[in-house]
């Protein structure tokens, strides 16, 4: 038994409780996000901070995060909206070049009071919500998310409601968005391995999270087809709209700290 614990936890500082905890926490994660277009990200983020300091709480996460986006882009890949996937790959490139070299010399506290202030008129902006966002507009999204993850790790409430907009069905919506945050954690990881992030040890705990997020993109899919297109909207922006606000909050926590 204790060489089993070593194998799966040797250099990550867990034990089995922490490891079945994250594990569970990673398939109810995918099953949300697979299900209502995100929300899961945010809570194995969150989950996650109990447990590793931010120096390895980013890129880890980002490493179960592509998991999980590429599990459900490949179970939705008929679904997903094509035509925008090369401007938002080239401004995510960008992106990804310009955290990289900033990634210690921002603020991280302003990082996430612009993000949620952006993803909160994002949402509910009635301009914004009629319109159809271009190739520009995504080329410019790519850039912007793959710049602030880096820092603050999940930015799918950012990408959402371009999704969202860009998409008439609910299953286009989660099918597209999977396969943008695909793209954005790649970079985000390549980035992170040129830093030098030693990745190693954790690939036990990684395999499980990813093998768990898997399972639960699986059966989240099928509750996502049951689901009325009306109350998918709700649900989303309500989570969207939660998640910005939790933002605010850390945000003006950490500057009156």
């Amino acid at each position: 038994m204790e060489s089993i614990a070593e194998l799966l936890l040797g250099g990550t500082g867990l034990d089995l409780w922490g490891f079945f905890l994250l594990c569970g926490v990673s398939f109810i994660g995918s099953f949300t996000t697979a299900s209502l277009g995100l929300g899961g990200g945010i809570l194995v983020l969150a989950t996650m901070t109990l447990f590793f300091p931010p120096a390895v709480l980013i890129p880890i996460h980002g490493v179960v995060q592509l998991g999980s986006n590429v599990g459900r882009t490949a179970l939705m890949f008929r679904n997903v909206f094509r035509e925008i996937l090369p401007a938002f790959l080239i401004g995510t490139i960008l992106g990804a070049v310009l955290g990289a070299n900033l990634v210690v010399a921002l603020p991280i506290a302003l990082l996430q009071l612009v993000l949620a202030s952006f993803i909160l008129y994002a949402t509910w902006a009635p301009k914004f919500q009629a319109s159809e966002p271009s190739k520009l507009t995504f080329f410019s999204v790519g850039a912007v998310g793959a710049f602030v993850t880096m820092f603050v790790g999940a930015t799918g409430p950012l990408i959402m409601p371009f999704a969202s907009a860009a998409c008439k069905e609910r299953q286009a919506v989660v099918a597209t968005h999977a396969m943008l945050m695909s793209i954005q954690h790649s970079l985000k990881l390549i980035a992170f391995g040129m830093l030098g992030f030693a990745f190693a040890p954790y690939i036990p705990l990684l395999i499980g999270l990813i093998a768990f997020g898997f399972i639960g993109t699986f059966i989240g899919k099928h509750a996502l087809n049951r689901l009325p297109e009306r109350v998918f909207r709700i649900g989303m922006k309500t989570i969207v709209t939660v998640i910005a606000f939790r933002l605010l909050f850390d945000a003006t926590s950490a500057a009156l700290s």
